[in-house]
């Protein structure tokens, strides 16, 4: 069986973002039980979409900057 170009190119494609998403919710449900936050959700949520979650929960979750008073 031959295969298309489309599918040549889409298995490798479809692997390199499981591993992205999969490294994103490891990270995220870590760094959150790490630090006491909900890790489950962090965790399911990083397993979604990528790379908002982790740019949202470091921004707002854990505040990576903060203002010197």
């Amino acid at each position: 069986m031959k295969m298309n170009v489309n599918e040549e190119i889409s298995m490798p494609l479809l692997i390199l973002v499981g591993i992205i998403l999969l490294t994103q919710s490891i990270f995220l449900f870590t760094d959150a039980r790490r630090n006491g936050h909900n890790y489950w959700l962090w965790g399911i949520i990083g397993l979604i979409q990528a790379p908002m979650p982790t740019i949202f929960y470091l921004a707002f979750v854990r505040k990576i900057w903060k203002k010197d008073r």
